[in-house]
């Protein structure tokens, strides 16, 4: 497959990079599509992929379907044409491995620059996954730090990423995959977590989920999106 190695305006000696921001997404709420334009704006990627988790590999699948998490996807971003809905791991049977993911995408675009997008929760976490070291063979991580949550990576991710840290944002531009950074955007205190308990308390949750996705829920939706939350107590 030829490459399809892309071009920033004004910088022709760099390859544009894609991003990948995955999740459950259950539900997909504004607080997902602001970091996702964030970073698409400041890293200056080309384009970045949303894309649902079918089958969380690291927790336990959400009662909502992967078809209603996609269909949701699809609905927040119609009007966002820098983001766009994947379905891959919808179609891809077995668990949800960020590793799968990223070689798909790699197949696709053998030498295009690939941008994994990750909360400092993930850094955390990061040596548990599947494959892990072989993840930056296949892209860069960019590791977005939550406010007054200092991450806390494992000593085995710390010596796997010591000396390939990118000084710059254009050296993500200019190799496949290989180097990270640390990204800081504005918070918005906005979570799945507390969608899912003001809807479960009966109480709206306007200005924190896309209009379209708000419309779009039933009672079923809800019901299975409440199944296991807590009251609000906010």
């Amino acid at each position: 497959m030829a490459a399809d190695d892309g071009h920033r305006p004004g910088a022709a000696a760099l390859n544009t990079a894609l991003g990948i921001f995955g999740g459950t997404f259950a539900p997909l709420h504004n607080g997902h599509l602001r970091l996702a334009l964030e970073l698409k704006e400041r890293l200056g990627l080309a384009l970045v992929h949303v894309i649902p988790s079918a089958q969380p590999p690291h927790r336990d699948r959400p009662q909502v379907s992967a078809e209603r998490r996609m269909d949701w996807v699809r609905l927040a971003l119609q009007h966002e044409p820098s983001l766009v809905a994947d379905d891959r791991e919808l179609r891809r049977s077995g668990p949800s491995y960020t590793y799968d993911t990223l070689a798909s995408l790699r197949d696709e675009h053998p030498t295009r620059p690939l941008v994994l997008l990750l909360g400092d929760d993930a850094a955390n976490q990061f040596h548990t996954w599947h494959r892990w070291r072989e993840i930056s063979d296949l892209a860069h991580l960019v590791f977005v730090e939550r406010p007054y949550e200092p991450p806390a990576p494992a000593p085995e991710l710390v010596a796997h990423l010591r000396g390939r840290r990118a000084a710059q944002i254009d050296q993500l531009h200019m190799q496949p995959a290989g180097l990270w950074l640390s990204a800081h955007i504005p918070p918005l205190a906005i979570s799945s977590t507390r969608v899912r308990r003001l809807l479960k308390a009966g109480r709206s949750v306007r200005g924190l989920v896309p209009e379209s996705v708000i419309a779009s829920f039933t009672h079923k939706d809800i019901s299975l999106l409440t199944h296991d939350e807590e009251p609000a107590i906010d």
